[in-house]
This record gives C-alpha cells, sequence and structure tokens, in this order.
C-alpha cells in the first residue's frame, strides 16, 4: 500500500522537535496558545488563494505545492514569478530563531517548485512579522542535503507510527503542545527519583 505523501508542514514540526511532529502527525493531537493563534492570523491574507501583478513581479498566494521525485505535498505563502522563475516566501510571525527548521520548510518548497516549473530555484525568502523584514534565505547544497535527510526521518516516523521520546529543552517554553507531551515527566528527566524530581519542580518555581 503506497505511503501518504511528507507534507511540508510535518517538516518544519521535526526539525523543531520530533516529539512534537508525532504528537501532532501520527497521534492526531493539535492545541492553539498565543503563539499558534497569532501565526493563524498573520497568514489569513496569505491563505487565500489568487493572484496579483505589480511591477513586472506576479504574486501567486496559497499557492499548492507538490514533488512527484520526494514524495512531498505542501502550500506555499507567496510565490513571486519574475520572468518565470519562482521564488517562495514564508510568513512567520516572530523574528529569527536559531533553529533551522523554517529554513528547511522553505527550501522544501523550492524542491517542489523546481520540479512543477522545471527550473533552478537558487534564494527563497522569510517575512518576519515581528521586525516587518524579510530574510534572504540561498538554498545552498548543505541545506537541500539537509532537507532531504528531513523528509526522510519524517517518512520513517510515518511509517513506524511511533512518537519520538520526549527531551527537555528551552525550546519547550512556549509549545502549544507542553501540556500534552510532559516533557518534565516523559523525558530524560523520568530517570530521577519522584521525590527528587518534585523538588526540583518546585525549587524552579521559587
Amino acid at each position: 500500500m503506497p505511503s501518504e505523501p511528507v507534507t511540508i508542514a510535518a517538516l518544519n514540526q521535526y526539525v523543531f522537535c520530533p516529539r512534537r511532529c508525532g504528537l501532532m502527525y501520527v497521534e492526531g493531537i493539535w492545541h492553539d496558545n498565543e503563539h499558534t493563534t497569532l501565526g493563524t492570523l498573520l497568514h489569513e491574507h496569505t491563505d487565500a488563494p489568487g493572484y496579483e501583478t505589480e511591477r513586472g513581479v506576479t504574486l501567486l498566494r496559497a499557492l499548492p505545492l507538490y514533488s512527484s521525485r520526494y514524495d512531498l505535498v505542501g502550500r506555499a505563502d507567496i510565490v513571486e514569478m519574475r520572468a518565470g522563475i519562482p521564488t517562495p516566501v514564508e510568513y512567520k510571525k516572530g523574528p529569527r530563531r536559531q533553529f533551522d527548521n523554517d529554513d528547511i520548510q522553505l527550501c522544501a518548497q523550492a524542491l517542489c517548485l523546481e520540479e512543477m516549473f522545471n527550473v533552478a530555484v537558487m534564494e527563497g525568502w522569510i517575512y518576519h512579522a515581528t521586525s516587518k523584514r524579510r530574510r534572504q534565505v540561498v538554498l545552498s547544497p548543505t541545506l537541500r542535503h539537509a532537507t532531504l535527510q528531513a523528509i526522510d526521518a519524517v517518512r520513517r516516523l510515518l511509517e513506524d507510527a511511533q512518537v519520538p521520546p520526549a527531551v527537555l529543552m528551552p525550546r519547550c517554553d512556549g509549545c502549544s503542545l507542553r501540556a500534552v507531551c510532559l516533557p518534565e515527566l516523559t523525558g530524560a528527566e523520568a530517570s530521577l527519583p519522584r521525590q527528587q524530581h518534585y523538588q526540583r519542580l518546585l525549587s524552579s518555581q521559587e
């Protein structure tokens, strides 16, 4: 039986946190918080399919994406078309973070666009709503390799249907699934004696 295509959104979640990806795409669990709600509001305009042309640039909004080669599907917030060359633009609510998940998401969009338009896509942009500026992302061989690795990793996760174990990290702060994931209890710290674990939780709140 053929496997389901990997979604580009799942790549972003996996690179940010494999367990979060598993909870969402294996267990079907999702909860909103202020961060996800703001992200949804930001995408309201770009999620409306359509196009417009200004100064020789055609903007395609909410363009469906696919790649038969990589068995990948998704949607681009904005694709800027210049002389037949597509450039993906991804909208994010916050400033640039130290993680690579947004860049890999953008690169996956470019892989689809290359196949769909039969052209080379060498760059993309990420628009950060907090600073109201956009950042260029060069689609280097290194980034492309990391993106292909992420695609393979997500495909294995979905085929195995096993949610990865929790790992308590600073990025857990602000995660909308923290109350479900419970990294303090199900991650590495769960190996501590129960009383010692509770003492550490209490001391962290003082």
